[in-house]
């Protein structure tokens, strides 16, 4: 059996679940695996430090898989902002024909894509934003709940009322995302009105995710409560594993200090040092509290076909024996 939805359908994939773009882990070996288990695996474009090193890793996951597979694109403000149109071109030119972009001000992105005949996701955390992604063209959405690991936006909305709210409003496909990581997430996702899910904690979680074995020993290990939200009083709240580091910015965010005095603790490097060492105390590094659900590292393939038998087992050996006429 197989759950068919707009999803599936517009990406061309056999299951409707989405591996999340995340920073130094959405590398070709765990794409590629995502992909060859059905679901859309994504790099992470700016995981590589230029565009034509994201040419190499382009290439070097279309050599694991001939599955669709797709790039995330994050547009942050910055003072000295990445090439981003480098970047875009690199993922043009390599023949990419999905993409999901995030962040700050994407029409530009977004324009550029379509006019290449790109599929374009893009990663909202407010209904607003969902509904202006719709306007300004993209392909589809993915909606982010206050539990998503990363970014969770300013509001606090949790997915069970975002879902079903941008359900309502927009016309467009749309994957849920945040807490999402068995079969019982993906028959949730899709009863509030998702067409599939999209995953990033989880897929960390795998033998194949390229991060050191100490976190993901890590999150077998937590329960839901082990993440913190940092960067509050800077108006750009993100969740990450709940940690020493952590702890440490979030005592200095209650002094009143402001960023430069925490920049040291929470630098990318510096993160990136923990994940391939193995110190898990050494920088932040993101996860959401579906940390809580996950009790075992299986392969990616494993986890997926898991993800949807649940997911089927759940609608058709639950919920529909309930209905009585």
């Amino acid at each position: 059996m197989a759950i068919r939805t707009r999803i599936t359908e517009l990406l061309g994939i056999e299951h409707p679940i989405v591996q999340g773009g995340m920073q130094w882990v959405g590398r070709a070996e765990l794409a590629a695996a995502v992909s060859n288990a059905g679901g859309l695996g994504l790099l992470t474009a700016l995981t590589q430090p230029d565009p034509d090193a994201l040419r190499a890793e382009i290439a070097r996951c279309r050599d694991m898989t001939d599955k669709p597979f797709g790039v995330n694109l994050t547009i942050l403000p910055s003072i000295t902002p990445p090439p981003y149109a480098a970047y875009r071109d690199a993922i043009i030119e390599s023949g990419v024909t999905i993409v999901e972009t995030a962040g700050y001000a994407p029409q530009e992105h977004v324009e550029h894509f379509k006019q290449h005949g790109v599929t374009v996701i893009h990663k909202c955390t407010a209904v607003r934003h969902a509904l202006s992604a719709e306007r300004m063209g993209v392909d589809a959405v993915s909606i982010d709940g206050f539990e998503c690991a990363g970014h969770p936006g300013e509001d606090d909305i949790p997915g069970l009322i975002l879902i079903p709210a941008a359900a309502a409003r927009i016309r467009i496909p749309m994957l849920a995302s945040g807490g999402f990581g068995d079969g019982r997430g993906l028959a949730a996702a899709l009863a509030l009105g998702a067409d599939g899910i999209n995953m990033g904690t989880r897929f960390c979680a795998t033998r194949e995710a390229p991060i050191h074995q100490n976190f993901k020993q890590a999150m077998v290990d937590a329960d839901e409560r082990a993440t913190d939200i940092i960067f509050r009083t800077y108006r750009n709240s993100a969740r990450v594993a709940r940690n020493s580091i952590s702890q440490q910015v979030i005592a200095l965010e209650r002094e009143g200090k402001p960023f430069a005095e925490v920049a040291h603790l929470v630098k990318g490097a510096r993160g990136l040092e923990g994940l391939t060492g193995g110190d898990t105390e050494h920088g932040v590094w993101t996860a959401g509290p579906v940390i809580g659900l996950i009790d075992d590292i299986p392969t990616v393939h494993d986890l997926v076909a898991r993800i949807v038998s649940e997911a089927e087992a759940v609608i058709h050996q639950r919920l529909v024996p309930m209905i009585h006429r």
